[in-house]
């Protein structure tokens, strides 16, 4: 339980109770902790680039309509 940072700025991203399990190997998030947590630019149909919001360190992906419910994306 907590907050998930960035682990090059220590800029807050994620709470623990975004957290839910998913198939991939990598921990998945329904939502930021706000809106300027993260930056986000479209790589392809359905998947976003996400970056830091603060100092655009790498952080994988946002790929839409792909979370828990329906309508949803995972982080």
């Amino acid at each position: 339980p907590g907050i998930y940072v960035c682990a090059k700025c220590g800029h807050e991203l994620f709470s623990s109770h975004s957290k839910y399990e998913h198939s991939s190997p990598w921990p998945a998030f329904t939502h930021t902790m706000r809106p300027d947590s993260v930056a986000k630019r479209e790589e392809r149909p359905g998947a976003l680039k996400v970056t830091c919001g603060k100092c655009g360190n790498g952080l994988g992906h946002e790929f839409l309509n792909d979370g828990p419910k329906r309508g949803q994306s995972r982080f």
